[in-house]
């Protein structure tokens, strides 16, 4: 019997909760949460030895109310290979997350919602070299980019498409690279 009254009594708290933050969120304009994956392209420096690649990374937007200005936290782990003919063999991975300030043209509930953005971030660029010692180091990088937000649906999900043009210095190197991702928002605006 005490251990029912318990459930009953966290469920209560949780659905109090839950409900609660839904409407904190409609007040403030809202959180959209998105994952997606996609191709990595290198640039100056990094192509020189690198190909294309994957990426893999997950993201949440705070927008303030009432206003198409957003505030996002983004992580994201990629891996290129090194091009035809060049050795040694090795794979390049870049873990690594940022902050990024993003404006949305349109209407909040419009079909197709273009966007830029601009930010911030600390990436851990590591070079895995076949029968060598591997070499990483984490740098801050800065870069910006557009997309485009598809709805799905009656609800808040939506399909997005994204480039972001992105640059970090490492051991005097230019690493710049631009991803184009795929993938799922989730949220309220």
């Amino acid at each position: 019997m005490k251990r029912t009254v318990l459930v009953v009594m966290a469920a209560m708290v949780l659905g109090v909760g839950a409900a609660a933050a839904q409407a904190a969120a409609a007040a403030t304009g809202g959180v959209r949460v998105g994952v997606g994956a996609g191709l990595i392209l290198p640039l100056s420096d990094y192509k020189t030895a690198d190909k294309a690649g994957w990426i893999a990374g997950a993201d949440a937007t705070y927008w303030l109310a009432s206003q198409p200005i957003g505030i996002r936290v983004e992580a994201g782990y990629s891996q290129t290979s090194e091009k035809a003919g060049v050795t040694p063999a090795h794979k390049t991975k870049i873990f690594g997350g940022g902050a990024d300030v993003v404006y949305a043209f349109g209407a909040r509930g419009d079909q197709i919602r273009p966007y830029i953005l601009a930010g911030l971030g600390f990436y851990n660029a590591k070079i895995d070299v076949t029968g060598f010692a591997s070499g990483s180091s984490t740098k801050v990088g800065f870069g910006g980019g557009a997309g485009a937000a598809f709805k799905v649906g009656a609800g808040g999900t939506r399909i997005f498409v994204e480039g972001k043009y992105t640059n970090l210095k490492v051991n005097g190197a230019n690493l710049s690279f631009i991803p184009i991702r795929v993938g799922l928002r989730f949220g309220s605006k």
